[in-house]
């Protein structure tokens, strides 16, 4: 298979992966994502990257970084395509995800993270949204205003390296504790 010949093969593969995320429902590591891909279908690993990316520029997934692991979950957008483009996978295809998620899910361990992102307000104004999530529910988010660009990375930094501290920190002064 190229890249650039068969769209309906490259199309069948990107869904592929926004359902496995879709079923999922969490957050998985890029090489967990691969195994359950790869247990469904044949794939060359480099295409497989390929797809992910597509996927990342078109906000059909986000990826973060995690304890030096990049992991990925399917976006509303993401959900919203599938629902659209779903039929494109075959039915016993479907089945087959269905029983590898079934069968691998066990093996798949998930924590409960933190993340970060920052995005640009303007050109000296950056928003910093700060999250904790446990059992896949948004326990704790936080947005902050940073005035420039390595500022907010040390506040994205900062939060992902000491969530464990900061959290019960903030809870407790919130608390009145």
């Amino acid at each position: 298979m190229k890249l650039n010949e068969d769209s309906e093969i490259l199309a069948e593969n990107k869904v592929l992966i926004l359902y496995i995320l879709n079923k999922l429902d969490k957050p998985i590591d890029n090489d967990n994502l691969l195994k359950l891909t790869l247990s469904i279908k044949e794939m060359n690993y480099f295409y497989f990257q390929q797809f992910l990316l597509d996927l990342l520029e078109n906000k059909y997934i986000i990826g973060y970084t995690e304890e030096e692991k990049t992991m990925y979950k399917i976006t509303d957008l993401g959900k919203e395509t599938l629902t659209l483009t779903e039929d494109i996978l075959p039915g016993i295809m479907k089945l087959q995800i269905d029983n590898a998620l079934n069968e691998e899910v066990d093996d798949v361990q998930y924590k409960d993270h933190a993340f970060s992102e920052f995005t640009p307000k303007n050109e000296h104004e950056f928003i910093v949204t700060c999250k904790l999530v446990k059992n896949n529910v948004t326990i704790f988010e936080v947005k902050l205003q940073a005035s420039s660009s390595e500022e907010a990375k040390h506040i994205a930094e900062k939060w992902e390296n000491n969530y464990e501290e900061i959290y019960p920190i903030i809870v407790d002064i919130l608390s009145g504790k």
